[in-house]
């Protein structure tokens, strides 16, 4: 995973999104749908109908990435909301990528307070 800058947002964008978008559609999409400016930095975050491909939209300071990722296993956890954004942490992200649901992940063993 490459390293995120402190204080980069991330926002997965709720629904289901057209994967043959490329970089114009998908920053329109975070302009109108998402109400936000797709050069500020943010990393955004589309699933297609199926659910087992993701793109990443991010901007840096030189240049705009567009980032892709295929399950060859499983799907992506993905809210049940028709639209609209929700904000992820980045070990949100980290889980999301890895196909782990990250809404409740869970602890292996409890803690105990010694």
């Amino acid at each position: 995973m490459i390293g995120l800058p402190t204080g980069t947002r991330v926002w997965i964008a709720a629904g289901v999104t057209d994967m043959r978008s490329g970089f114009p559609a998908l920053a329109a999409k975070v302009q109108t749908a998402l109400q936000e400016n797709p050069l500020g930095g943010d990393v955004f975050i589309f699933r297609g109908r199926r659910g087992d491909l993701v793109k990443i939209l991010w901007a840096t300071d030189d240049g705009l990435w567009l980032l892709a990722k295929r399950l060859s296993r499983g799907r992506f956890i993905w809210p049940q909301a028709d639209g609209g954004k929700i904000y992820l942490t980045s070990a949100q992200l980290s889980m999301l990528l890895e196909g782990i649901d990250w809404r409740q992940p869970r602890r292996t063993a409890a803690l105990s307070m010694l």
